[in-house]
């Protein structure tokens, strides 16, 4: 399959960006997650602070948005502020640039809906249970103990917000994905081993 493209969704705190990074390290493909934000900065001036915080977080309600139609990847689309929709759509046209250079991995960014039907895709979804995301937020990004759980929740709220805002879509819904994986009960090496023994052995099914 010449440009199989393994996207990976994921819950805060189960581990997807490491398992992403592992797994492209492992099948020698290009990795995009951090380097999507430098990327749109290049792209649109906007700072790479205002990216981070929004590139995959809905920010406001329905009431805080102006209900429309505009132009997008795959229809029309609803409109939230400028700025966001702006960020959004340089995201999908990066998404679809990096997908047409051939494979590679790239973590959330939609790209698991902007890719449909448009290059052949492995659509992950990593999650794990809270005690789990708890600890790895708490070792590895310096988190609170006594208020992970609260804000990893409300991050993942917003994540879904904003996929469902942008694709109409339900964020982690098992249906989008060809792989949801556990990573607290499987690890994140054997994440890895899944992944990419699915993704070689689709390869060689289409050769």
């Amino acid at each position: 399959m010449a440009n199989q493209i393994i996207t990976i969704g994921r819950q805060c705190g189960s581990g997807g960006h490491t398992i992403g990074k592992l797994l492209s390290q492992r099948l020698g493909l290009p990795f995009y997650d951090k380097k999507i934000v430098e990327m749109v900065a290049a792209k649109t001036k906007l700072s790479p602070d205002f990216i981070r915080s929004h590139g995959e977080y809905f920010h406001g309600g329905s009431i805080g948005h102006i209900i429309g139609y505009g132009t997008r990847f795959n229809g029309p689309m609803k409109t939230g502020s400028a700025l966001t929709d702006q960020l959004h759509q340089a995201q999908t046209e990066i998404v679809l640039e990096v997908a047409a250079e051939g494979p590679c991995v790239i973590v959330g960014r939609c790209a698991d809906y902007i890719l449909r039907g448009k290059f052949p895709t492995l659509n992950v979804f990593i999650h794990s249970e809270m005690p789990h995301k708890v600890e790895r937020s708490v070792e590895e990004h310096g988190l609170a103990r006594d208020r992970a759980a609260s804000i990893l929740t409300r991050r993942d709220k917003a994540r879904a917000h904003h996929y469902r805002f942008y694709t109409d879509q339900k964020w982690g819904d098992v249906r989008n994905y060809d792989l949801c994986l556990d990573s607290g009960r499987l690890g994140v090496e054997n994440c890895v081993a899944i992944i990419a023994g699915a993704s070689e052995r689709i390869r060689a099914e289409t050769v």
